[in-house]
């Protein structure tokens, strides 16, 4: 049964409406997926009965004719730092422990509206402020390519449980790349929509200018689907768009910035793109290195404001890692933050003078993939780079501008780790930036080659 939910959510979705299937079915096999990879540590939570006596519920309604929607009967999982009314919501943290949601948070409401069932609650990094998803106060999840490696973060339980399909898609937020990075390390695709294009309301914050939600799902079809049920939107799949005449942004350099087979699968994607008629154009950026730092201090700074008064009353009760950088926002000086503001709002004016010029920017999502547990630098050549650096380099870009950016996966590296690219698009190019993604994974099937934690 369990190879049931490896099909896309639109295949299944279909046999659910043939009667081929049905959502008692696809909730076991969800939990049967959860129970063989539970060592992974994707969820803090998995809601059993409610799910299953749900699923009963969902059945009876197809059956007798009410049909709520695209996500009918589809398990998905959301990340610990979202509302779901009755249940804890901790944001992976000692201090919220308790906190009983009172009523969902708005993307959960319009994904029951769509007939979703949620599952279960995904494990992050503490509070969303880090990239390893090692939580000291929940544990460590691991990537399910190989388990001593990290998933990253923050969202990394809702990445694992995204690729191993114990949810067939899940939520998690994007601050400095919390989807973008469990995306790519974890072979799946995942989509950070523009600041503000979706709703935030009832998700516990963390630097609140550059928050936002989004899905990661194993395809970029399943994604939009999400998308447009968040958004409060039923329509169809966006129309695959022609390639011949797009006009595709490259960094200068990137090749020198990455590790070998990150540079060979970036170079793939170009060569892809130019052969279906793609203009490629090297870009002028400026600031790249700038804003890694003023992505690193905002980050600082905001998540400081918001803590200030439990880091004053209750520090002991966070992790040491969270603990020390909220404790180095609280020197972080009003002069510093307003003026890597004003970078902010250089550089965004700068992305828009480039996309003016070309459709989109593609960058690796990473210039190295998923790191061993415990790692805090990557051997690139003959320097060093730090993982919180590496993170940030590429994910930067559209954090900082506010604008919508996607990672989907681009191939493996030489010990079989996925490799993720990122396209970056103008506001409100969410739906154009996932059928770009679409179209080059109707090509290249990565999960024809399945999680390492998964083959027989």
């Amino acid at each position: 049964m369990s190879e049931l939910i490896d099909a896309s959510m639109l295949t299944l979705a279909q046999q659910l409406r043939t009667r081929q299937t049905s959502v008692p079915e696809l909730v076991e096999a969800c939990l049967a997926r959860e129970e063989t990879t539970r060592d992974l540590n994707a969820f803090n939570e998995v809601y059993v009965s409610q799910v299953r006596q749900t699923a009963k519920a969902s059945q009876r309604l197809l059956e007798q004719g009410y049909d709520l929607g695209p996500l009918h009967g589809m398990p998905i999982a959301i990340k610990a730092n979202i509302d779901l009314a009755g249940e804890e919501m901790h944001a992976g943290s000692q201090i919220l422990s308790g906190n009983i949601a009172q009523r969902d948070a708005l993307v959960v409401q319009r994904l029951k509206q769509a007939g979703a069932l949620i599952i279960g609650s995904t494990n992050m990094h503490e509070f969303a402020w880090g990239g390893t998803t090692n939580n000291p106060h929940y544990g460590a999840s691991s990537n399910p390519w190989d388990d001593s490696r990290i998933p990253a973060g923050s969202s990394g339980g809702s990445g694992v449980a995204a690729s191993v399909r114990s949810a067939l898609a899940t939520l998690g937020t994007d601050t400095g790349g919390s989807i973008r990075l469990p995306a790519s390390m974890n072979g799946i695709t995942g989509l950070r929509p523009g600041v503000g294009r979706l709703s935030t309301e009832g998700i516990f914050p963390l630097a609140t200018s550059l928050d936002t939600v989004g899905p990661l799902a194993r395809y970029a079809e399943e994604c939009e689907v999400l998308f447009n049920v968040l958004e409060g939107k039923t329509q169809p799949l966006t129309a695959l768009p022609e390639l011949a005449g797009l006009r595709i942004g490259l960094l200068p350099d990137v090749q020198q910035q990455v590790q070998p087979d990150v540079a060979a699968a970036y170079d793939h994607m170009v060569q892809w793109f130019s052969a279906a008629g793609a203009r490629c154009h090297t870009l002028n950026l400026t600031g790249l290195d700038q804003a890694v730092n003023a992505l690193v201090l905002i980050n600082l700074a905001e998540p400081a404001s918001l803590h200030a008064a439990w880091l004053a009353e209750r520090p002991q009760e966070y992790g040491a890692d969270v603990r020390k950088l909220l404790q180095a926002g609280l020197a972080v000086t009003a002069v510093e933050y307003l003026q890597v503001q004003r970078f902010r709002t250089g550089l965004r004016m700068q992305l828009l003078q480039h996309l003016s010029q070309v459709d989109v920017i593609l960058v690796p999502t990473l210039p190295f993939t998923a790191p061993h547990k415990g790692l805090e630098a990557i051997q690139m050549g003959d320097r060093e780079e730090s993982v919180l650096t590496g993170n940030m380099r590429y994910n930067a870009l559209a954090s900082l501008s506010a604008l919508p950016a996607i990672s989907y996966p681009a191939g493996f590296d030489r010990d079989g780790m996925p490799i993720g690219m990122q396209l970056l698009g103008r506001d409100g190019a969410e739906r154009q930036l996932l059928a770009f993604a679409r179209c080059f994974q109707r090509e290249h099937d990565y999960h024809l080659q399945t999680p390492t934690r998964l083959r027989a």
